[in-house]
């Protein structure tokens, strides 16, 4: 894996992340090279790094390729009945209250048809060094999937059958190796890629077709949100927050006041408020579609790895040891 990626990932995750498991027999239906999930009591410690909405349930998911969920808003957690391998889980995407998609290193991508209380795998990649970043599920049948090197993975069956598809090179490069770090879907079934050197990707037909959106930054971003009024909002390294009003064609950069990177963007409430959040316990609001912030720090400066939209109240967030615990400041 590049380099700079794995720092990052390590960053994310933190130390707590990498909490020992239960040692316990390797079942042999598992793919070659991986190992089962075990269920422990520490569970809720591991590092979070995706959350979603299962219709009224939260489903969290990361480290060990630990599963949490929540039925009481994020109150209370316990970790899932059955999650079948220990890698890293990135990403994780619900069609419905009961159908849903994770995905993560090892080119891994889990199935549940029950919530997220149980999970199979639909496709591993132990063999090569090429994770997936993220997943969006438009409905039961139709995903996408996006990692390493400008993989694309899509899918009109349910995960049954996943196709790769090939992206043509960036204007001035000579392939596309870029890494695409995190999927958030816009109107009209537009789907958008947050993607290393300031790229953003769109596609308007469910992944098979890309084109680029070059934002004039020069680093990554990792996440993003489709604004109320059509716009776009993306966030990444070093505070980087850039904002088009005219989908994707020109963008603005947001001044956040800090230098910690920003792993989550989501709309909140109901009106025109946003809330990005990210490392150093960086937590960024706006009410104006994200055209300004203010800035704050969570106490302890816990990183932030997600956040959940939510209409009301505080929204659930996920951090390098577990889902975040209210901040008492």
């Amino acid at each position: 894996m590049n380099r700079n990626l794995k720092h990052i990932w390590v960053g994310l995750l933190g130390a707590a992340a990498l909490l020992p498991l239960a040692v316990g027999a390797e079942p042999t239906a598992w793919p070659v090279g991986l190992r089962a999930a075990a269920n422990v009591a520490h569970a809720a410690q591991a590092g979070m790094l995706a959350t979603a909405w299962a219709g009224k349930r939260i489903v969290a998911v990361g480290a060990h390729g630990v599963v949490l969920l929540s039925d009481d808003q994020g109150k209370q957690w316990r970790q899932a009945g059955k999650a079948p391998l220990d890698v890293t889980l990135t990403s994780v995407s619900f069609a419905s209250d009961q159908e849903g998609w994770a995905v993560g290193h090892a080119g891994v991508i889990l199935h549940t048809s029950d919530g997220g209380e149980e999970w199979t795998v639909q496709r591993s990649q132990p063999e090569q060094d090429r994770p997936l970043f993220a997943v969006h599920f438009f409905d039961a049948q139709h995903g996408v999937a996006v990692g390493l090197w400008s993989l694309v993975l899509t899918t009109a069956d349910g995960g049954i059958h996943w196709t790769t598809r090939e992206l043509e090179a960036p204007a001035g490069a000579r392939r596309a190796d870029l890494n695409l770090l995190g999927l958030f879907a816009g109107q009209g079934g537009a789907l958008y890629a947050a993607a290393e050197k300031g790229y953003v990707l769109h596609s308007a037909d469910q992944g098979v077709s890309w084109n680029y959106l070059p934002t004039g930054y020069k680093g990554s971003f990792w996440t993003g949100t489709a604004l109320r009024d059509g716009g776009l909002l993306v966030g990444g390294l070093r505070g980087a927050l850039y904002r088009s009003g005219d989908a994707g064609l020109s963008w603005t950069r947001i001044a956040t006041g800090s230098t910690a990177s920003i792993t989550s963007v989501v709309r909140t409430g109901n009106g025109h408020d946003v809330l990005a959040v990210g490392q150093d316990g960086l937590i960024l609001r706006s009410a104006d579609d994200g055209a300004s912030v203010q800035a704050s720090y969570r106490t302890g400066r816990l990183p932030l790895s997600a956040a959940l939209p939510l209409a009301g109240g505080t929204p659930p967030m996920m951090s390098a040891r577990g889902p975040a615990p209210a901040d008492h400041k």
